[in-house]
């Protein structure tokens, strides 16, 4: 069973999909994690991450780079959004995804594109979001836990221009996939959200197989 899970940022999306990991006993992929090993490694080697020639060089980033800390902050996650955009970057980072999906037994994966582009063969598509405001008070609450000097108005414009640049981008734009389920949790717990998914899951299963009724 493969299950794709997209959605913006800070939207919850990858809280869900690990959740729906473990309950599923699949393996999970952050796909968004190999976006910002790009961007990181971008920085490190003096590049520009707007630079198709600059981000395309950085995706032979060595895999250790994956466990680096930096990459969960908010200055590798806008540099991620930037690499994002260059189909080369994409399509560099295609196979490693693609594989992952289709593995045997299944998989859970969350992204931008898994149920458009990686995986739209996927048994189960999840679109998670949640309004601006929530996200930003998400990610701030986040940041201001790990020790880091942002203000609230700082990560709600941050989390405004990688929505416009993900939904603008021409290759594999932020979308909802056909037939995925839609969960709004603006206004759920963490609980409430999984149970969201979880019953989202089991629905698409149903409907792939009514005799399970």
């Amino acid at each position: 069973m493969i299950i794709a899970v997209d959605g913006p940022t800070a939207s919850g999306k990858g809280t869900i999909a690990r959740a729906l990991a473990a309950h599923y006993g699949l393996p999970y992929l952050d796909t968004g994690l190999l976006y910002r090993a790009v961007g990181r490694q971008v920085f490190l080697d003096g590049g520009n991450p707007d630079d198709g020639g600059d981000a395309l060089a950085a995706t032979s980033f060595p895999d250790g780079l994956l466990l680096d800390p930096h990459l969960r902050s908010e200055e590798t996650g806008g540099l991620a959004s930037r690499v994002s955009i260059h189909p080369s970057v994409r399509q560099a980072l295609f196979a490693r995804q693609r594989t992952f999906a289709t593995q045997a037994g299944g998989a859970v994966l969350d992204g931008r594109d898994i149920g458009t582009v990686i995986a739209p063969d996927a048994d189960v598509k999840i679109f998670v979001t949640a309004a601006i405001e929530t996200r930003a008070r998400r990610r701030w609450s986040e940041m201001r836990e790990r020790g880091a000097d942002v203000t609230l108005n700082e990560i709600a414009a941050d989390i405004r221009a990688r929505d416009e640049r993900d939904a603008a981008r021409t290759d594999a734009p932020l979308r909802v996939a056909e037939g995925a389920f839609v969960i709004d949790n603006s206004a759920m717990t963490r609980e409430q959200a999984l149970a969201a998914a979880v019953e989202a899951v089991e629905a698409a299963r149903l409907r792939a197989c009514p005799e399970r009724r």
